[in-house]
């Protein structure tokens, strides 16, 4: 009997010793996050990106933790040059990445500002056509009968763009936990149709409807850094925000948590590793930024999508450029679109870009100016270079505006665009170089306040939304040419390939 005894007391112990053990009361689970993708097959001669590579990673993570999730922080449906190409008549706007998307299975995504440069109709297509989850806590459909969600519309029913959202997991322990999101969009993009809410204000509501729903409360963001920041310290219970808009991987503290964006077009994703404590509540995060390069394998499914849209834009860009591999310039190194020089310094690519602006006009002018932003490529192009690489370079095209203006208004354009350094504001110039202790010259004479100086101008600067106050109302403008479609300015792209073929002359 004793020995029963002791065998029943030993098994009880074992038994009590297992149920208290911490690491069977930790769920594991992980993120992977992308953010701010236009371009769906690799880039750099194939050296890095590849959304069929990030699928692959994915996957192998989630065969070995069910519990993976993949999630786009904004900015997908444009722009890029393939999204300009016409099929039917009708250009796809973004359809290619939601059927990539569709393909890899995401499960979140939230809107960036890019998604409301497509028309209303269009981006209802796009919807539509998800099979993913989207989300936004701040940004809602303006129709004629109210502001309503968005909705993604299919043959039997709809279903509203959700508010927040949230995830249920299990693990084999037998432990189960409910994460929400909350998401919100930098009201950058001013659209007819687009109602847009306050940022922190609907955060924080969506934060108070989610938190006696869940464990715990995570962002899916698209704002700028210090927007992003200025969140995390209002509402310091969300541990962990995955956004976008920047273009580059950061990783910033705030407090107890943290901020995270990866490289744009998938040149790097974020695996974040969470372990939470079903009993005391605590939640651990390991942060991984991971280089997505050409030791990676793609994921048949979703490369197989990927080549079949880069064969449709082979044979539609011949439909737009009679010769788009015609080699129309050698430069003595390689020119660099790369988003991080584009938006931070003086390159290569800008100087020939500004400089065929100026040449559009006869160069008649000061001054050229273009946003780093406009710059779409993320790539450094080959020195030989041809009309298709200034299509991928500047997909969004647009005129050049010729504006006469005051002195003391361009130089403010300058310090903006300086103090913009690291974001799309920053500008790419010619003629125009920085001084002693700050002072902006053209040719080489400091800029006078009062003179009036003839600037040309890529047409989406002077829109306002990415230097507030420039605008073609603001009293300082003395007069804006806009060119028609038989100048060689009124489109962009056009422009440069001119200019360039004219230096063999």
């Amino acid at each position: 009997m004793k020995k029963i005894a002791s065998l029943f007391a030993l098994t009880a112990l074992l038994l009590f010793s297992c149920k208290e053990n911490p690491e069977n009361n930790i769920i594991t689970f992980k993120f992977v996050q992308v953010n701010d993708v236009y371009e769906i097959a690799p880039l750099g001669g194939g050296t890095f990106g590849g959304m069929a590579r990030v699928a692959h990673v994915r996957d192998s993570i989630k065969k070995e933790n069910p519990n993976t999730f993949l999630f786009m922080a904004g900015d997908f449906l444009n722009p890029s040059l393939l999204g300009t190409i016409k099929i039917d008549g009708e250009r796809i706007y973004g359809k290619q990445m939601v059927e990539v998307m569709n393909a890899m299975e995401f499960d979140l995504a939230t809107f960036g500002n890019h998604e409301f440069d497509l028309k209303e109709k269009h981006l209802q297509k796009r919807l539509d056509e998800s099979t993913f989850n989207w989300m936004s806590s701040n940004s809602w459909h303006k129709t004629k009968n109210g502001t309503v969600p968005f909705q993604i519309q299919k043959e039997k029913d709809s279903t509203d763009v959700s508010d927040t959202y949230v995830f249920n997991l299990k693990d084999d322990n037998g432990n189960e936990m409910n994460i929400g999101f909350l998401g919100v969009t930098i009201p950058s993009n001013p659209k007819d149709y687009v109602q847009y809410g306050d940022m922190y204000k609907e955060a924080k509501r969506a934060y108070k409807e989610l938190e006696n729903k869940v464990d715990i409360v995570f962002g899916l963001t698209h704002l700028e850094i210090e927007q992003d920041t200025e969140l995390s310290k209002q509402l310091p219970e969300i541990p962990l925000i995955m956004g976008g808009h920047e273009h580059y991987a950061m990783s910033v503290p705030v407090g107890n948590s943290k901020v995270t964006k990866a490289d744009a077009n998938a040149k790097t994703i974020y695996i974040h590793t969470l372990s939470y404590h079903t009993k005391t509540k605590k939640l651990l995060i390991d942060s991984e930024l991971f280089f997505i390069d050409e030791t990676i394998a793609s994921q048949p499914k979703v490369a197989a999508i990927v080549n079949k849209w880069v064969s449709i834009l082979d044979l539609k860009i011949k439909e737009v450029i009679d010769n788009p591999n015609e080699i129309i310039y050698t430069a003595s190194e390689p020119l660099d679109g790369t988003d991080g020089a584009s938006r931070s310094i003086q390159t290569n690519l800008g100087d020939i870009i500004t400089q065929a602006m100026a040449w559009s006009y006869g160069d008649k002018v000061d001054a050229a100016l273009v946003n780093g932003g406009s710059i779409r490529i993320d790539d450094m192009l080959p020195a030989s270079v041809t009309s298709l690489d200034f299509f991928r370079a500047l997909p969004f095209g647009g005129g050049i505006l010729k504006v006469d203006l005051k002195g003391s208004l361009l130089k403010e354009i300058l310090d903006y665009g300086k103090s913009k350094r690291g974001t799309g504001a920053y500008l790419q110039r010619y003629n125009i170089t920085e001084g002693q202790k700050g002072a902006w010259l053209i040719g080489g004479k400091k800029i006078k306040n009062l003179k009036t100086y003839t600037v040309a101008f890529s047409d989406f600067l002077l829109k306002g939304y990415d230097i507030p106050f420039l605008t073609p109302d603001n009293k300082k403008i003395v007069n804006v040419h806009t060119p028609t479609e038989e100048e060689n300015a009124y489109d962009i792209r056009k422009a440069i390939i001119l200019y360039l073929k004219s230096l063999d002359k």
